[in-house]
């Protein structure tokens, strides 16, 4: 989810939430052309097709596609298991991170109850937390000097008075993973209070999106906290985003709980089938993350040279600060006009005053270095911005 400045002049959507704008509505807002577009705001990555467009074009499902896939998806699972190294009975597959998402705040956020989202994170944890509707408790992390880390102390006194903990690491969209040990730390706490108090401990959701390109994983520790469930998904390090499908990583027990809300077939059968292929193909994977982080690398070097340095981040994704918000909206504008669709933050958002990018494929970023070379001298000065809002 995402407040762009294009919204707003979008024409009238349904009740409720909007989503990022499309690549033909921000054809009709700019003039550009919907095929020069290049979205840095969603976090997806550009990689050749290889496996993936090979099994779709030999239609290599193993199952016809006029029927449904097998509700347990077996094979997938399979694949994942080996994968995550965990037990075929601690996996519940979804279509994308974003439905698992969904099935953790149905099975545990019942009407009222609250649930904690240190800010800024992903913004659908408050999105599924209000149509519950529970409670979102908001804990802001700490500065961007400390990295945007977990404020310990007061997730855990938030805590006392929720049933889920909403945790992303590394963090969208901040960039970093936690400090080692502090989430271990955080839900020794959580156990310890809840036990003092009486009451179930919280269930933590451990979002792990961009744990490939850290080589880390926490999953070690749903042994010591029963009420974990870690998410991972085949869209950002394995880069098929447009097959939708996540996994949920937890205890059996604590799976049991969630299965009941899972649609039998929300996969499709070509989509179990190429991230099957993809899990069993791990060269595959360190291609792409050794190719996205040397572009990464690049990318951010020429921010830095142009004065707008990104802060420092292990994904796919770079944040970058502005100065203040009207700058920031004011260099979100130059850029759309050039097709070019940054991720925006809202007026109220702590990084109000950033962008953040995808890292893309080497002549897309160019086209942003190019943009941002001719757009940043051009930006109203910090002092002078503060006296008015620009709109792109």
């Amino acid at each position: 989810m995402s407040a762009t400045p294009v919204r707003a002049a979008m024409p009238a959507l349904p009740a409720g939430y909007a989503w990022e704008a499309t690549d033909e509505q921000v054809s009709e807002r700019y003039g550009v052309p919907p095929a020069t577009i290049v979205r840095f705001d969603l976090n997806t990555s550009p990689a050749p097709p290889g496996l993936a467009l090979r099994l779709l074009q030999a239609g290599a499902y193993g199952r016809p596609i006029s029927e449904y896939p097998p509700s347990d998806y077996r094979g997938l699972v399979a694949a994942a298991a080996e994968t995550y190294g965990v037990g075929r009975d601690e996996l519940l597959v979804g279509a994308g991170a974003d439905e698992i998402l969904d099935l953790v705040a149905k099975a545990f956020l019942p009407p009222g109850a609250g649930a904690v989202i240190p800010t800024p994170t992903y913004a659908m944890y408050c999105v599924l937390t209000e149509q519950r509707p529970a409670r979102p408790i908001p804990v802001p992390r700490q500065s961007a000097a400390n990295g945007y880390a977990l404020d310990l102390p007061a997730i855990r006194e938030a805590a006392r008075d929720a049933a889920v903990v909403w945790l992303c690491s590394p963090n969208n969209p901040t960039g970093l993973p936690e400090p080692a040990g502090s989430i271990a730390e955080l839900l020794a706490e959580l156990l310890v209070d809840a036990d003092d108090d009486g009451r179930v401990a919280p269930v933590v959701v451990l979002d792990e999106a961009y744990a490939e390109f850290v080589g880390t994983s926490l999953l070690g520790i749903r042994a010591a906290y029963p009420r974990l469930v870690v998410v991972r998904t085949a869209s950002k390090a394995y880069a098929l985003a447009g097959l939708r499908v996540g996994f949920a990583i937890a205890r059996h027990e604590l799976l049991a709980q969630v299965e009941p809300y899972r649609p039998p077939g929300s996969v499709s059968i070509p989509s179990a089938a190429v991230v099957t292929a993809a899990l069993r193909a791990p060269d595959a994977l360190r291609d792409n993350v050794s190719r996205i982080s040397a572009e990464r690398a690049r990318l951010a070097a020429a921010l830095a040279d142009l004065g707008t340095p990104a802060s420092p981040s292990v994904t796919n994704f770079l944040l970058v600060g502005f100065g203040d918000r009207e700058r920031a909206a004011a260099a979100a504008g130059g850029l759309f006009r050039r097709g070019l669709v940054p991720r925006t933050f809202g007026a109220g958002h702590p990084l109000a005053d950033h962008l953040r990018f995808t890292v893309r494929a080497p002549a897309e970023d160019d086209r942003l270095i190019v943009a941002l070379a001719a757009i940043v001298p051009a930006l109203p000065h910090p002092a002078a911005s503060a006296a008015q809002e620009i709109t792109p």
